[in-house]
């Protein structure tokens, strides 16, 4: 296993980052292994909503959990707000970093994470493939 360390700056959007992040690196089978930091605006789709939910005040980022690849990615986030009020969900783009956002990455060689249509759910769902003894990095 390949480990990637980076910290995401105020203003930075968390989501835009990390996919930003696998193109640059060319990451073929990223998963997020830790992340601490803070939020000062927040795009969340709960489970099972259609609709985002929008968070404009501070929050604690509890925990991220992820597979992505240069080729996209599926995110969950748990933040808390002021009152200690935990919630969570899908990361959609807009969660904006307020003082920091450390983010552990792994990295797993020989495989290839990829995004496809799943019949069953009617969502792009994980798809692993093997990478051949030639790419493997």
């Amino acid at each position: 296993m390949k480990i990637h360390a980076l910290r995401l700056l105020p203003g930075s959007d968390l989501k835009k980052s990390l996919l930003l992040l696998a193109k640059e690196q060319n990451l073929k089978a990223a998963f997020i292994l830790t992340c601490v930091g803070s939020l000062e605006e927040a795009a969340i789709r709960m489970a099972g909503a259609g609709e985002v939910k929008q968070f404009s005040d501070k929050l604690e980022i509890l925990s991220l959990n992820g597979t992505f690849s240069m080729r996209g990615g599926h995110f969950h986030i748990t933040a808390s707000d002021k009152n200690g009020r935990v919630f969570g969900g899908h990361l959609m783009e807009g969660c904006m970093v307020y003082t920091t956002a450390e983010i552990v990455i792994g990295e797993a060689p020989g495989m290839e994470f990829r995004r496809a249509e799943d019949i069953e759910t009617g969502y792009k769902e994980l798809k692993i493939t093997p990478l051949s003894d030639h790419s493997k990095e």
